[in-house]
């Protein structure tokens, strides 16, 4: 009787932005579907979740950094290892889109290549009153300078959270016959019939 050989893949993803942006929140909102409105500063929290598709096993590994204290050389040995990153600003605060410019730069010198896997997401969308960055300041940059994907967010109201993390394994080379299998495996939020905001979305690059 022959075995069935299963193949095994594994994507590591770091989430990389200033503190207070809502890193952990995009994260847990993926992984529990829960949202914790209480700012709690990280340091360095890991996660891995497994899924099962189409005979093949699939481990993604979530680096969530700190964005309050400063380890370079903790920051340095995830970017060095990581095989798609997301910089995450957020609407209200001009300056953690700076914070991202410099993150970007030092993703780029860490791996050494212009054309490594990142998105850029603008989180917080739900503070509409208290936005201070709009699409058009970001999306040139982005798109024309960086040529990386562009996503708005909002972990509080659960807007494109999926779409972030389905860009992120797109970008990281997950094979497209598994991408979107693991995302039906995924989906199992309640769909309400509320309209959302309009995803806000550049042609991804595409990374051979």
């Amino acid at each position: 009787m022959s075995l069935e050989v299963k193949e095994k893949m594994e994507v590591r993803l770091v989430f990389l932005g200033a503190g207070g942006v809502g890193k952990t929140a995009l994260i847990q909102r993926f992984l529990k579907d829960t949202f914790e409105p209480k700012h709690r500063r990280t340091v360095e929290d890991l996660h891995r979740k497994e899924y099962e598709v189409e005979g093949v096993k699939v481990t993604i590994d979530i680096t969530d950094t700190s964005g309050s204290y400063s380890f370079p050389a903790m920051r340095r040995l995830s970017i060095q290892n990581s095989d798609a990153f997301a910089l995450v600003y957020a609407v209200d605060d001009p300056n953690s889109l700076e914070a991202v410019k410099r993150l970007r730069q030092e993703i780029l010198e860490v791996k050494e290549d212009k054309y490594t896997p990142i998105v850029v997401i603008g989180n917080k969308i739900d503070r509409y009153n208290e936005r201070q960055v709009s699409v058009k300041d970001v999306l040139s940059s982005v798109e024309l300078d960086w040529n990386h994907s562009f996503l708005e967010s909002s972990a509080k109201d659960n807007v494109n959270v999926l779409e972030v993390f389905r860009e992120l394994l797109q970008q990281a080379n997950l094979p497209s016959r598994l991408s979107p299998s693991l995302f039906r495996r995924r989906e199992t939020i309640p769909k309400d019939n509320n309209k959302r905001p309009p995803m806000n979305k550049t042609n991804s690059c595409v990374i051979s």
